[in-house]
């Protein structure tokens, strides 16, 4: 069984859109593309470079698929893993023979949950899933993330597309790891850790 782990750049409110740059995903309307650009540092820096060094499969939705495939073939020095390593997209539109598909090396169409379950239960390195909400909300809704690695900023945008949505099943994780940067960015790691416990405070 191979674990799915979500990593996400997310603002106190949940947002998770276009961290990178302007231009990254202006569906919407969303005018804050970039919004992760003032808050990076040296411990944010080494923090990013080891989870593009874990060896990884990738889980992508449609529309941060189509970005990645636009851009990481020609920035093979930055992060090869993403080039070399096995890449699923989950999206019931496009098809097999799709030169999307086709046209960025070792990646695989994914259309429904049962095939992402199939790819969890196969043999194989974990499974990292980078951006692609409605994906998320899908692996959150079906209890498929084994753990998330978010990067908590000090922020709120107020719209865009968020980490969670309706639909999320209750469930609880446990802290494993957490760090606070210079610029105030927590970077917490999450495991899946059972069923949700209620009860009277103070009791």
């Amino acid at each position: 069984m191979r674990k799915i782990i979500v990593l996400s750049m997310v603002t106190l409110d949940g947002v998770i859109q276009a961290p990178g740059g302007p231009k990254e995903d202006v569906s919407g309307g969303f005018k804050y593309g970039g919004w992760t650009a003032h808050y990076g540092d040296e411990m944010y820096g080494k923090a990013v470079q080891k989870e593009l060094q874990r060896p990884a499969a990738y889980l992508l939705g449609r529309k941060t698929y189509e970005i990645w495939a636009d851009y990481w073939p020609h920035h093979n020095d930055f992060w090869p893993g993403i080039n070399e390593g096995n890449k699923y997209v989950f999206s019931k539109k496009l098809k097999k023979s799709d030169p999307m598909i086709t046209g960025w090396k070792n990646s695989t169409l994914l259309k429904t949950p049962a095939d992402i379950k199939k790819l969890k239960s196969s043999k194989g390195p974990e499974i990292h899933v980078w951006g692609s909400s409605k994906l998320i909300q899908l692996l959150l809704k079906h209890d498929l993330v084994d753990e998330l690695r978010l990067k908590i900023h000090p922020l709120t945008l107020g719209k865009g597309k968020k980490l969670f949505d309706n639909g999320t099943i209750p469930a609880a994780f446990k802290l494993t790891e957490h760090q606070v940067t210079t610029k105030g960015v927590i970077l917490a790691t999450y495991q899946r850790s059972g069923k949700v416990k209620t009860g009277a405070v103070g009791a």
